[in-house]
């Protein structure tokens, strides 16, 4: 009866979000439940006509946000491209933006491995109020999916973005420059995830890189392991989204032929086995949790191991907060959550980016 009780009250708090959002959700998940196939595979066609609206770059002109984007390709040979966003507004004098070097936010997608892009539409929106409001370069990345591109696929194709701006630099067309020792890595749900293992990728080089990560930001992170966590349990057929059926598939379409769910790559913290050591270099990391999130629990674990091996850690909470709340901009905790990371990245220089 208590358990009874408990899962209503949080079925009344994920109804209390607009009816619109979550009109939305549902059609989210419609569209993934209709395109995952018995085989593993994933009808990407019925996904794109479904769900997957796709946003064009802007390299001539910027959108209402005064945010220009333009797509590069990062690496020809595996067909990896990403989208770059930078603020073209004119500063409060009517001059044009300061030289000063931008610090670079390198994002990577959600979607469970499996599904969208930089240029879903949106990520291609929440990337540029991103720019907008923190001043920084985005460099949204879209790597190879799962499960046409198993692991290791996708954390190959974040360390070769990160190569990519370490040898080529940011493009003709993208009129500022990069500061080398600002760089932060970004990313939801599966692009937490890939954006940690790029991090422990890059700190663990035998020969310092170029470029310097000064922050990790993870949103949602999607990590796993074979028992599941109260949250999974208590948030299962409640939180939209993220259900147990839907995140075993994506796992089994990502990990190794027989891998099971405590693989390295998405049990990282420990309780499975003994926890990577992590490099010195290392950085500091802001973990975002949302309180309706069944993955809250493996964010709050992930947090604990990073304060375990001495790293500085800040965990954002957001109670009332499903897994993707990012997407919406017409919830509140979109807007806090921007200005959560806008403090994050001005935290790592002397001054506020103009």
């Amino acid at each position: 009866m208590a358990g009874d009780v408990a899962r209503e009250a949080l079925r009344a708090r994920v109804r209390a979000m607009p009816w619109t959002v979550r009109l939305q959700l549902r059609a989210l998940d419609a569209g993934v439940d209709a395109t995952q196939r018995r085989d593993g595979t994933i009808n990407r066609f019925l996904f794109s006509l479904l769900v997957d609206r796709q946003a064009p770059a802007n390299p001539a002109l910027p959108d209402a946000l005064g945010v220009r984007s333009v797509d590069v390709t990062v690496d020809a040979s595996t067909g990896v491209r990403a989208r770059i966003y930078f603020s073209s507004a004119p500063t409060a004098a009517g001059t044009e933006p300061s030289p000063t070097p931008r610090p670079v936010i390198v994002y990577f997608h959600g979607g469970g491995f499996t599904y969208f892009s930089a240029a879903t539409r949106p990520y291609d929106a929440l990337c540029r109020t991103i720019c907008r409001e923190t001043g920084a370069v985005v460099v949204s990345v879209s790597y190879r999916l799962a499960p046409e591109h198993r692991f290791p696929a996708a954390y190959d194709d974040g360390e070769a973005a990160l190569r990519y701006l370490a040898t080529t630099g940011l493009p003709a067309e993208v009129p500022v420059r990069a500061d080398l020792t600002r760089f932060f890595l970004a990313g939801d749900s599966a692009g937490a995830n890939i954006a940690h293992h790029v991090a422990q990728r890059w700190t663990a080089a035998a020969t310092p890189p170029p470029i310097r990560l000064a922050g990790l930001l993870l949103l949602a992170a999607y990590f796993g392991g074979v028992d599941r966590t109260e949250s999974e349990l208590a948030l299962e057929g409640v939180a939209p989204i993220v259900n147990l059926r839907r995140s075993d598939f994506w796992w089994k379409a990502f990990l190794p032929d027989g891998a099971d769910r405590n693989h390295p790559a998405a049990h990282v913290t420990g309780e499975a086995g003994p926890e990577l050591e992590l490099p010195e270099a290392f950085p500091p990391a802001m973990v975002v949790v949302g309180g309706l999130d069944p993955l809250q629990d493996y964010g709050r674990q992930y947090a604990a191991m990073l304060r375990r091996k001495g790293k500085e850690v800040r965990v954002v909470e957001f109670p009332d907060a499903v897994h993707a709340f990012y997407f919406f901009p017409v919830l509140p905790d979109t807007g806090k959550l921007v200005a959560e990371i806008k403090a994050f990245v001005e935290s790592t220089g002397p001054e506020p980016i103009a």
